[in-house]
Parts: C-alpha cells; sequence; structure tokens
C-alpha cells in the first residue's frame, strides 16, 4: 500500500494537483459522449486535444503522457462508433492529437527537468549561505545576543547578507553587520572573506579602526 501511495504522489507530482486530475478526464469524457451523440456533419472530436494541453499546468510528464493515452483512446472509438475509424479525416486527427501530446509531454518534461536544476542550485546555495550565517552565542562577555534573519522577498533567500559577533581579548565585543553587493553564490562567496577577516581580525585588532583597516585589506 506505501508503494502504491508513493508511486501515486509521484505521477502527480504535488498533492495539490490531484483533485485537478479530474478536469482533463472529466473534459475527455464530456466531449467523447457530445462527439458520439452530434449529428454526423459536426466533429467535435478534434477537441480532445484540450485534455492533454492543460494537464501540464497543474501535472509532471507522466500524468501528461497518461492523459495524452486517454484522449487518443477516446478518439479511436469515438471514430469506431461513428463508422469513421480507418479514413482519412480520422487518421488525421489521430496523428495531430498524437503529435500535439507529444509536444506537450515534452515541454512539460522540460519544465521538470529545468525546475530541478534550480532547486539544486537554490538548494547548494542555502547551504552555503547557512553554514556562513552561522548562529551566534546567545551569551558573548557580559551581553546576551539574540537574532533574527528574514530576507526581503521570498525568492532572494541567497545573497550578500552577513552578521557575526566575536569577543575579543581587551576585553570587548565586536559585531559586524553588513550586505555585499549583488546575489548568488558569488555574493556569498564574498561575504564569507568579510566574515573571515572578521573573525580572525577581531581577536587581534587592538581598536575599530584597525580592525576596519584589516577587513579592508583582506577584501582588497
Amino acid at each position: 500500500m506505501g508503494a502504491r501511495r508513493f508511486l501515486v504522489d509521484r505521477l502527480l507530482k504535488q498533492p495539490s494537483g490531484r483533485g485537478l486530475v479530474a478536469i482533463p478526464l472529466v473534459l475527455i469524457l464530456v466531449i467523447a459522449v457530445a462527439a458520439i451523440l452530434s449529428p454526423p456533419d459536426v466533429r467535435l472530436a478534434a477537441l480532445l486535444v484540450v485534455a492533454p494541453a492543460i494537464t501540464p499546468s497543474f501535472a509532471g510528464p507522466r500524468l501528461t503522457a497518461l492523459i495524452g493515452v486517454l484522449a487518443a483512446i477516446a478518439l479511436v472509438v469515438i471514430d469506431a462508433v461513428r463508422g469513421m475509424l480507418g479514413t482519412m479525416n480520422s487518421q488525421a486527427q489521430i496523428v495531430a492529437l498524437v503529435a500535439v501530446s507529444s509536444a506537450v509531454v515534452f515541454y512539460s518534461f522540460t519544465r521538470e527537468w529545468r525546475d530541478s536544476k534550480l532547486s539544486q542550485v537554490r538548494s547548494v546555495s542555502e547551504a552555503a549561505q547557512r553554514a556562513l550565517l552561522r548562529p551566534p552565542p546567545s551569551r558573548v562577555g557580559p551581553l546576551r545576543v539574540a537574532w533574527l534573519y528574514l530576507a526581503a522577498e521570498d525568492e532572494t533567500q541567497v545573497g550578500g547578507d552577513l552578521f557575526a559577533v566575536a569577543r575579543a581579548a581587551h576585553p570587548c565585543t565586536r559585531v559586524v553587520i553588513g550586505d555585499v553587493r549583488g546575489k548568488g553564490l558569488g555574493a556569498v562567496g564574498e561575504a564569507s572573506v568579510v566574515l573571515g577577516a572578521f573573525r580572525e581580525g577581531a581577536h587581534r585588532c587592538a581598536t575599530l579602526p584597525v580592525l576596519a583597516a584589516a577587513l579592508e585589506d583582506s577584501v582588497c
């Protein structure tokens, strides 16, 4: 039962798409019934292409291919019931439906592959930034530290934001907060340089101007 549920989830790609699967199925059924009951000079079977065409908006390539196969079967059944199976018109419509369904499946596969690659890149970038922005200790010397990091937008989690807290030997507490111009892995790399220089220089630089100069030298 668990294996079957897993396969169904993979087929639908997202749990929210389960209810939407009924839309192309209902379209195939309604169009098939209407095409069978319509007069001989009315050809409604061509509308079956709508079912596989809308499926990629909420499902992956596997389900899109399944809907395309069902639409082709429905078209064959319609032509068989109406006595048109094997005619030039019937063959042309079947070939056209298969061609459109194949193109839609290819588009869905390409989009899924691209989204997967983008998700991997985003995951790696976010992991790098989480490793970079290590949570500071709850207490540094006599100070209690609390922090919260919120990106300006949901799609800008990866960037050059940086912050760190260090306790110098003098003694004093040093804090750095900054933002590298740009975003992505390049900005994360620049932020790592600044934070590394700060964590090293905060302990050996006696004054803030000396520490700022050391950070400038490391970045340059």
